[in-house]
């Protein structure tokens, strides 16, 4: 069980940026932007995702902020897709037009606004997969994206179906892998790293399919896997296959998008949780 106690609306923004700029700041990270360059990417760097990560912080304590009030799951949904759009143009015109946090946008703005609406994490998951599994009637009919384009072609729910049911990925894989780590005495960074590697293990990543394809994905995932049974990078056969998925990743140029922004979100809950351990907070 997650518990939380209620946080204000800026204090939920404030944790939602940290989350997702301590998954940027996470390094290594195979085939992601990183501290050491730009991975499997060609148009982000770390100051890019930055100012990404602080453009979105409105949008954050917007969504917590109208969460709080009186409206039905109806209502509030599109509230939270028109707040969702707005801080989607605002990141874009930070960036330069480049879809930095899309993703995490989507998980954090849902997760914020759960958070927002009280109880437990774990009310607060739920509340985010009801909200997220009702239609948004102003949703605009846009091109369709790299990530709709991966779950019609390969038939993955992706990420609308990663909140829908919950964040299951971030639950039953990353949560636990980042908190035996650290019960472990592994350093937070290894920590990190672990939950990240859970999610590249499990999670069918459609930037991951978009780049390449299933065999991408199985190459990738495998990779992970084996990373996690040699005992982790903190092992000597561990890092020999980190280096090994890691020089996979940009030879093939995979970017696991959507395990990055599943780190945010498992960041995000790690630092609203109570349990009484003391974890490094984002």
């Amino acid at each position: 069980m997650i518990t939380t106690t209620l946080r204000t609306d800026i204090e939920i923004a404030d944790l939602a940026v940290a989350a997702i700029r301590a998954e940027a700041d996470l390094t290594p990270k195979p085939g992601l932007v990183d501290r050491r360059g730009s991975g499997a990417h060609t148009d982000m760097d770390l100051a890019m995702l930055y100012a990404s990560a602080d453009s979105l912080r409105t949008a954050f304590a917007e969504c917590s902020s109208t969460a709080e009030q009186s409206l039905d799951a109806v209502d509030l949904r599109i509230q939270l897709g028109a707040i969702g759009r707005t801080a989607e143009q605002e990141m874009l015109a930070t960036t330069g037009g480049v879809n930095t946090h899309r993703g995490a946008l989507w998980a954090l703005g849902l997760l914020s606004a759960g958070v927002a609406r009280g109880g437990g994490l774990e009310t607060a998951i739920d509340s985010a997969a009801r909200l997220a599994a009702i239609p948004d009637p102003h949703a605009p009919a846009t091109a369709i994206s790299h990530g709709a384009h991966a779950r019609l072609c390969y038939g993955v729910s992706g990420a609308a179906g990663e909140a829908q049911q919950g964040f299951p990925h971030v639950r039953h894989y990353a949560l636990p892998a980042l908190w035996a780590a650290r019960r472990s005495g592994a350093d937070e960074g290894s920590a990190r790293l672990a939950a990240l590697l859970a999610l590249m293990a499990t999670l069918d990543d459609t930037c991951v399919l978009h780049r390449g394809g299933p065999e991408g994905l199985r190459m990738l995932q495998s990779g992970a896997q084996a990373v996690l049974d040699a005992g982790g990078i903190g092992t000597p056969q561990g890092r020999r296959n980190f280096t090994a998925l890691d020089a996979m990743c940009l030879t093939r140029r995979l970017s696991p998008g959507g395990s990055g922004d599943l780190l945010s979100a498992t960041l995000f809950l790690d630092a609203l949780d109570e349990r009484g351990a003391d974890p490094c907070r984002p």
